[in-house]
């Protein structure tokens, strides 16, 4: 072979490797719709792309990316304009059907995406949709120079609307039959806990859509604004227990911070069936029929009487429709001194004596008539109690397809018409086998057993701190705090600012612990009418 083929030969190998180093390069600047400042660096002089920055006015204007247009949401209103309006805006911003459409606000918060959600409605090509990662503050923090001088002439673009993405949002109607199917929809909420659980009150009422899972727009971000890695926000929908063959919707206050999930749940998880509901939370509330709008996030955890009157009561059984065991956990002496119509007496020390045995409960529930299908409603005659909590835990560590707790004094509910009796001969709702269907991971007694997503931190729930300790983080919160003085369950808001100010982290497996079980049983039921997925009782 010649030098001159050698030399040929060589470096051509050497430009493919240098291309193919490019190559690899550009992957690592571009994944899917998110670009690198280092990638927008080089581009940015590119005339096939068209830079808008989605911040608020007034931070444009103090400072932004060199030849960035400003998009504010705030000028322009997240209400649906006429197509032909949309259009022409579209246009004034340079927007053509041959550009790339670049990006960013301030760094890690919601209106970039909010902004891609738009182009993405309005038929722009999803492939040349890109969101700069962190923003503002990351072009800056890596020495790169802003400006404070604003583009007051702009080339028109040529792009038209031709078909709408409908598949992409979601109406009322939909929203609303969603909320009630848990198994196949998930409402995703991007609002913060100070919002979701009452304590920031925007609407008319405070609160959340009900079943609405909490993650907030920010926990998608890092600490240098950027995204997190799809690992890690698959982390926490898993932990969330959102799955990809759901029907996701996300939605806040009014459908701006929505656009955070959806984004990241549809692009940089590739999850093929998310929708936004752009009406969210104020057109919940604005609609006529005052649809119902929650603090905890399991309200029906607890029962009061006029509800058990109605669905436990003597009409109901009457037409056979009724699907309520009502357990009464007070001792045998109590109970025949006066009960509620229909009640069945199972005293809590047969919960309290059989955590280890759970075939000789199951036994005791079944021929007492406690029917495994139905709603079993816990009266302690004090509401939420340690006896009570205790009860509730066994029943779905047992697999109790509904457990609630009767949060109304026997007092309370004869002034509500529904007035004890002696009769002791009533017929229960069923007697026979308890069909048990064991939950894993209810009540444990070996930490070391599980393996939760998230790092394990343990709730001491007594007086004292338990005797066994562990390697692990441990924050003591006396179970009496979440209570009021007359026994009742503090709001929601107020229940949150206590975990919150004790340290107790959104993303944790949480075991509760106390030398007496029924103390860490009341902080189990508390933290499952919070939300909170991952939550068991350790008994040593």
């Amino acid at each position: 072979m010649s030098t001159k083929k050698i030399k040929y030969y060589f470096f051509t190998l050497i430009a493919g490797l240098l291309i193919t180093f490019q190559t690899l390069i550009a992957q690592q600047d571009i994944k899917g719709n998110l670009v690198t400042v280092q990638w927008l660096k080089k581009n940015i002089n590119n005339p096939n792309i068209i830079l808008l920055d989605a911040s608020p006015s007034y931070v444009y204007k103090e400072k932004h990316i060199s030849g960035a247009i400003n998009y504010d949401i705030f000028s322009y209103g997240v209400q649906e304009l006429p197509v032909a309006e949309i259009e022409k805006r579209y246009q004034a911003w340079g927007i053509s059907k041959d550009k790339k459409i670049v990006m960013y606000d301030q760094g890690g918060t919601i209106f970039a995406t909010r902004l891609f959600f738009s182009l993405d409605y309005y038929g722009f090509p999803q492939k040349d949709l890109l969101i700069l990662d962190g923003g503002l503050a990351k072009w800056q923090a890596e020495g790169n120079e802003v400006t404070n001088e604003q583009i007051t002439k702009v080339k028109k673009g040529n792009y038209t609307i031709k078909k709408i993405n409908e598949a992409i949002k979601v109406e009322l109607t939909e929203f609303l039959t969603a909320s009630g199917d848990r198994h196949n929809n998930v409402l995703l909420e991007a609002l913060d806990a100070g919002w979701h659980f009452g304590g920031t009150q925007f609407f008319n009422r405070p609160g959340h859509i009900p079943n609405a899972i909490m993650l907030p727009s920010d926990d998608f971000y890092n600490p240098d604004k950027t995204f997190k890695s799809s690992e890690e926000i698959k982390k926490m929908i898993d932990y969330l227990g959102i799955k990809s063959e759901q029907q996701i919707y996300t939605h806040c206050g009014g459908g701006i911070a929505a656009s955070v999930p959806y984004f990241a749940l549809k692009y940089l998880l590739g999850y093929p069936r998310v929708k936004l509901y752009n009406g969210s939370q104020l057109e919940w509330l604005s609609d006529q029929r005052e649809l119902p709008f929650w603090t905890y996030d399991a309200p029906y955890l607890m029962r009061e009487t006029n509800w058990l009157k109605t669905w436990g009561g003597k009409m109901m059984r009457m037409y056979g429709v009724s699907k309520v065991s009502i357990i009464d956990i007070r001792n045998k002496e109590e109970y025949n001194e006066g009960h509620l119509p229909f009640a069945i007496n199972i005293p809590a020390e047969v919960f309290k004596n059989n955590i280890t045995d759970l075939g000789k409960l199951a036994k005791e529930l079944g021929s007492a008539g406690v029917n495994v299908s139905f709603e079993a409603v816990i009266m302690s005659g004090k509401g939420l109690t340690k006896e009570a909590a205790l009860a509730f835990v066994m029943l779905e560590k047992l697999g109790q397809k509904k457990i609630s707790i009767f949060m109304d004094s026997m007092e309370k509910a004869a002034q509500l018409g529904f007035p004890a009796i002696k009769d002791l001969n009533e017929i229960s709702n069923s007697t026979g086998t308890y069909s048990i269907n064991i939950q894993k991971d209810i009540i444990i007694n070996d930490p070391k057993s599980t393996n939760g997503i998230y790092p394990k931190i343990y709730i001491s729930s007594g007086e004292d701190m338990p005797v066994h300790t562990s390697n692990n983080k441990v924050i003591h919160l006396h179970y009496t705090e979440f209570l009021n003085d007359d026994g009742s369950i503090k709001a929601a808001k107020d229940i949150w600012n206590i975990l919150d100010t004790a340290g107790v982290p959104r993303y944790a497996e949480l075991f509760c612990i106390s030398d007496d079980p029924g103390e860490a049983a009341v902080n189990f039921f508390i933290l499952k009418m919070m939300g909170f997925p991952d939550i068991k009782v350790l008994v040593i």
